[in-house]
């Protein structure tokens, strides 16, 4: 197995297989850039519903699809009618959202829970069907790319690719209305056909991705990237890249690892390759990361308790004795207590920066607590020259 996963990483698995994990890659790609917008825009919900009102529109597209053409597997077919149901649920969404007094969680579980029950009516009356051919549905539940046709593969390459295209050519629209809508309307910007752009995408990438992923998992590929790519940085753009990294690595690695071993679902492995990226960048992101921020903290503290140690010093108060050990590790007490002519200076210094911040935030409150490491840090390294010689002028 190892060998051949191998094998399927180095696209070295057959022509058909290559296209399929291709594909998947440029799923992810899509998903994750235009799922960076579906985070800003806080309508991680409403993708949900989407993705579950997509199931009536397959098992619709299945039965139209047999009926024309006497297969129900025609994969153009049924990821039209997951484009019509889910469009269906978007308005439905909006129109309880304007038009009752329910707020739009409730709306959106009541689409999610109606839709998807009527889709499960559908595929049970689908499975007493004597023409068979139903099996192949499963797929768009959980995702497999297993038995999945050159055809099919295309169709997902380039529906994605569209996506991606899209998506970058409106990125400043998109970020104008997602960061700051109303000053977007006061420019003139149709604000109402933009939003309406995005959730085209993200219905189109939900509909498309449902061979791959399956219905139930495809909200993960939309949202963990961008999630994870939101630890790394703190920049609209890079984080709409870093978003589509990820989710074309998490549906290139899911894919080859369902290749390789064809009775997993596509879409657990997928998520699940997400879910580990995610999980790495939780830890070790340098930024927003746990362990960074552990280590920020720790320093922080270790500060604020050297300050405070020195201010005491200063005043003749005691101290705990960790805050006394740690003087005297850095010369400020001599091993039995007392007050070095080095640490004397400290506390004398500690205690006239002490004053300045408090003559500073006196006369610039809002300044003073907006400052980073206010009163923990030495003013001279927060504040102007200028603005520390007022300070020191101010009489007693």
């Amino acid at each position: 197995m190892d060998r051949t996963l191998i094998d399927l990483l180095l696209l070295q698995g057959g022509f058909n297989t290559t296209l399929v994990t291709v594909g998947a890659a440029l799923l992810g790609a899509g998903a994750g850039v235009i799922g960076a917008f579906t985070l800003l825009r806080r309508q991680a919900l409403i993708s949900d519903a989407i993705s579950h009102a997509t199931l009536p529109g397959v098992a619709l597209g299945f039965l139209a699809s047999l009926a024309l053409f006497g297969d129900g597997r025609i994969a153009w077919m049924l990821m039209l009618g997951a484009l019509a149901t889910g469009g269906l649920g978007i308005l439905a969404t909006q129109w309880i959202r304007d038009h009752t007094r329910l707020r739009e969680d409730a709306a959106i579980g009541t689409v999610l829970s109606v839709f998807f029950g009527l889709g499960i009516v559908l595929l049970s009356h689908i499975q007493t069907l004597k023409s068979g051919g139903q099996a192949g549905l499963e797929a768009f539940l959980l995702g497999s790319t297993a038995a999945m046709t050159t055809s099919e593969a295309w169709l997902i390459a380039g529906g994605s690719a569209v996506v991606v295209l899209a998506t970058l050519a409106m990125l400043k629209e998109f970020a104008a209305v997602c960061f700051d809508a109303d000053h977007a309307r006061a420019l003139g910007w149709p604000v109402a056909k933009i939003d309406l752009a995005m959730t085209f995408l993200l219905l189109a990438v939900l509909s498309v991705g449902l061979k791959t992923v399956g219905l139930i998992l495809i909200i993960a590929l939309v949202i963990i990237p961008p999630v994870t790519a939101r630890f790394w940085t703190e920049r609209l753009g890079k984080m709409v890249a870093l978003s589509g990294v990820f989710g074309a690595v998490a549906c290139y690695f899911g894919a080859a690892l369902s290749a390789s071993a064809p009775a997993l679902p596509t879409g657990s492995l997928v998520v699940l390759t997400a879910a580990a990226m995610f999980s790495v960048s939780l830890l070790l992101a340098p930024a927003r990361g746990l362990v960074a921020h552990g280590i920020r903290l720790t320093r922080f503290r270790r500060r604020l308790m050297l300050r405070q140690a020195l201010l005491r010093l200063d005043q003749g108060e005691p101290m705990v004795p960790r805050a006394m050990r740690r003087l005297i590790r850095l010369g400020v007490l001599d091993p039995e207590g007392a007050p070095t002519a080095f640490g004397r200076a400290m506390a004398r210094d500690a205690s006239h920066d002490h004053l300045l911040w408090t003559r500073y935030l006196a006369r610039h409150p809002d300044e003073a607590f907006a400052v980073t490491g206010w009163g923990t840090r030495p003013i001279t390294e927060v504040l102007s020259p200028d603005q520390v010689d007022a300070l020191e002028a101010i009489d007693q």
